[in-house]
């Protein structure tokens, strides 16, 4: 057996220390969507009890409410994933770059859906009632 290079554990842990971050980052972000959807359902459910349902005839709100929640909640477990395996290959010397997608990428792309509807929502609204 023989002795491990101090420079090459050291490398590891630096790995190790950086997933860690990202976990913390994936971890804030997701708390914050989920945060968000529940925040714009309440908000919803409160001006709907005391408007009436005219207010927002195709729950769109609500929608777009419970697709935060639920994008939150893949993110997290994505960034828990991406974590697990990442701290594999750490741990196995698996440290070439290989390209893969990002999960950061994924969330822009949903949110960015999420905003283009909750735009037309807010333009088309006024039309419908």
């Amino acid at each position: 057996m023989t002795n491990p290079n101090p420079g090459t554990e050291l490398a590891k842990e630096r790995n190790r220390a950086a997933q860690e971050r990202t976990l913390m980052a994936w971890i804030r972000t997701s708390l914050t969507l989920i945060s968000f959807g529940f925040g714009i359902e309440r908000i919803v459910s409160i001006l709907n009890q005391s408007v009436g349902e005219i207010a927002n005839p195709i729950r769109l709100s609500r929608i777009l409410g419970v697709s935060f929640i639920a994008l939150g909640t893949f993110s997290l477990l994505a960034a828990a994933v991406d974590y697990r395996r990442q701290l594999q290959r750490i741990q196995r010397n698996d440290l070439l770059y290989q390209s893969r997608k990002s999960p950061t990428l994924i969330v822009a792309y949903i949110l960015a859906l999420l905003g283009i509807i909750a735009f037309l929502g807010i333009i088309i609204g006024p039309l419908i009632t």
